[in-house]
């Protein structure tokens, strides 16, 4: 009986791991409309496009092994043509199905009075139009390039002129394909002893040898342009593609399965490249077939036993340790400890060179340790309020925390009075350093300024919701999102995190400490914080992230004496989109930007209760399947003009009398809680 259940939750695990696969490939690039002037969504030429997308998703399945469909449907000025095509090394698989099924809805969302729209994602395209776009080389307009910020560092004019050789070879290779054949080759090619190029090329079959290799020679005219000396890129057109990475990003036993060897590449300069090719065996089942099934087998195996494991380790820690009962977690971290010589060699001494810059407790060097590894050091100030206990707390937090949006500590130090954090070091700087920087605005076009926006939310979910304690924030802003090489949100700062039992939903203190401007009306005016004090925390870092305003320096803008009421007043008169920052004019989803000032304003209202959960916030920037209530006036700081941010933890302030009569006791002294189920 135990061995059936093991194989039936290994059969799971299996399940979930090849849907997050589908998910991860579904993940969305970009898209272009071209709205209708005349039709509407009951036309004749909408229905026939409904006929169309359903007909492009029915035939998306494994059984389509070229990943190719083209179709239309309807008469004369009514005729709809449409198609899809799947990466060469997915064709095959149910990933393929998964993306081509999620693009006939998203596309609709997308372009909701389209005449000709196009999607792209990792996986797929899918398009369709009002006039013929079969076997057709479309103009550039169409284009998407994409890079990875980080560059080659070592002989970059090599790396280049070894990346033209390679796409080159293989455009000629996809363009002499048969008639009829799957469009589609990649290559790897050995860089230095340390790192290869992998590339891949792919045309749409029904193009002609000469169109398609007219297509991929504008591609590859791009690259230079757009992804010059980067570590990876590609140029996207609804007929052809090309991607280069310096990691595997195809599936390679698919393609060794059934792409024919790569021709040799030439370069006129040392050392000659070699091709990556993984061999196969003569008359039976290749090794990397049964190397591509036996390894996730036993991977899943190893992780479904190391599962087990943790879970009854997890059992007997369940229980809650209080906030101040902290003694024997800092025994648990006595490997994370560093000694203050170690910390000042790393800095040099903390000099002034090193300095990034100087938060609500302390301020931070960069540092580079012995064996080579960078990290940022907090240099809690002597003065600033924060305690051992405090210090402790987040040094107990953060190390607890797992999360790829939230900022992972290195260590600690702990030396007479000197009170050292040591964090990763998080290389693009903060949010407020691009954000709020007219010559680097223009750096955060809107896709990473979505993503950025779905990275922190599902960051404070997990503080909220996911981790194994709830995790109140209660200094969220744009200052302590760090940013990495990739663009990733990390959340950092858990100085002035609050700890809530399982249960619990909300407390009171009298010291209040944040940011003017980020807190929420009823901590500021109260000093009662909840999960629902970091939303509207949250609401407004939304807000800014948009408009390219900082909140805390909000100067009057059209009768609005501060950004919140400002994004409200134009939400009111039905303008939302004239809030959006102009270095995004010209390329923008209308879509998610609308939702997204939705969503802000709902996390800026007065009311908790009105506030949404940060769940909800996720699943809404995930899905156009959710319904959101219409936002009501939102609270409103009728403030003076303030320059810059003032953080209250260095001037604390206290409640009246009156005020603090009514509160039992404070945070620091026990807890308020409403107990109702989680």
């Amino acid at each position: 009986m135990n061995s059936l259940k093991f194989y039936v939750i290994l059969l799971s695990l299996l399940t979930l791991a090849i849907i997050t696969l589908a998910q991860e490939h579904n993940n969305y690039l970009d898209h272009g409309c071209q709205n209708a002037t005349t039709s509407t969504l009951n036309s004749t030429y909408r229905a026939n496009l409904n006929l169309l997308l359903s007909s492009l998703a029915s035939n998306a399945t494994p059984n389509n092994t070229i990943g190719f469909y083209n179709t239309s449907f309807g008469q004369n000025t009514d005729r709809v043509y449409g198609l899809f095509i799947c990466r060469g090394d997915l064709s095959s698989t149910t990933v393929c199905q998964s993306c081509v099924t999620f693009a006939t809805k998203d596309i609709v969302q997308r372009c909701p009075i389209g005449i000709a729209s196009i999607v792209y994602y990792d996986a797929c395209i899918l398009r369709y139009s009002n006039v013929n776009i079969f076997s057709r080389m479309d103009d550039q307009s169409l284009r998407v390039n994409l890079s990875n910020p980080l560059s080659i560092t070592t002989e970059p004019q090599r790396f280049n002129n070894l990346l033209g050789a390679t796409v080159n070879d293989l455009a000629d290779r996809v363009a002499n394909a048969p008639p009829g054949a799957k469009k589609f080759a990649v290559n790897g090619t050995s860089f230095d002893a340390f790192q290869n190029i992998y590339s891949l090329a792919q045309c749409t079959p029904d193009l002609s040898s000469f169109d398609c290799k007219n297509c991929f020679r504008a591609a590859i005219g791009i690259l230079p342009i757009c992804c010059g000396s980067k570590i990876g890129g590609r140029v996207l057109f609804p007929s052809c593609y090309i991607h280069y990475e310096i990691y595997i990003f195809y599936n390679a036993p698919s393609v060794a399965a059934e792409s024919p060897p790569p021709l040799p590449v030439v370069l006129p300069s040392p050392p000659p490249p070699r091709s990556v090719t993984i061999p196969e065996e003569k008359g039976g089942v290749s090794t990397v077939l049964i190397i591509a099934i036996v390894i996730p087998i036993a991977v899943s195996i190893a992780l479904f036993s190391m599962c087990l494991c943790f879970r009854r380790r997890a059992r007997k820690i369940r229980d809650y340790v209080p906030e101040n009962d902290v003694g024997d977690e800092m025994t648990t971290e006595e490997s994370l400890q560093f000694d203050l010589s170690t910390i000042e060699a790393a800095t040099n001494n903390f000099s002034a060179d090193n300095k990034l810059g100087k938060g609500g407790f302390g301020e931070v060097y960069r540092g580079t340790l012995p064996n080579g590894k960078q990290i940022a050091v907090k240099r809690l100030s002597k003065n600033s309020g924060q305690g051992a206990a405090e210090f402790k707390n987040e040094v107990v937090l953060v190390a607890k925390l797992q999360h790829r949006n939230l900022v992972r500590v290195q260590g600690f130090c702990l030396e007479g009075e000197e009170k050292i954090l040591v964090y990763e070091f998080v290389s693009n700087k903060s949010l407020d350093y691009f954000l709020f920087d007219p010559q680097r605005q223009g750096l955060l076009d809107w896709s990473r300024r979505y993503k950025i926006i779905g990275g922190i939310a599902r960051g404070i979910l997990y503080l909220h919701e996911d981790s194994r304690l709830r995790i109140i924030h209660r200094d969220l802003k744009a200052s302590n999102i760090l940013l990495d090489g990739d663009m990733n949100p990390k959340i950092s700062d858990f100085g002035l995190a609050r700890i809530f039992v399982v249960d619990q939903t909300q407390a009171s203190t009298n010291r209040i400490v944040g940011t003017y401007g980020y807190m929420s009306p009823e901590y500021a005016m109260h000093g009662r914080f909840s999960v629902k004090s970091d939303v509207y925390s949250f609401g407004v870092l939304i807000l800014e992230i948009i408009t390219g305003k900082k909140n805390s320096s909000f100067y009057q803008t059209g009768g609005a004496v501060d950004l919140v009421s400002y994004v409200w007043k134009h939400w009111r008169d039905g303008t939302p989109l004239e809030v959006l920052d102009p270095t995004l004019i010209y390329r923008y989803s209308r879509n998610e930007v609308i939702r997204c000032i939705h969503i802000g304003l709902l996390c800026v209202q007065e009311d908790p209760a009105i506030r949404p959960a940060m769940a909800t916030v996720v699943l809404t920037l995930n899905s156009y399947s959710v319904t959101l209530p219409s936002p009501q006036e939102p609270a409103f700081f009728f403030h003076s003009t303030i320059t810059d941010e003032v953080n209250i933890s260095s001037k604390e302030f206290f409640l009246d009398q009156s005020k603090r009569k009514s509160i039992a006791y404070s945070v620091d002294e026990g807890s308020i809680t409403e107990v109702y189920p989680r």
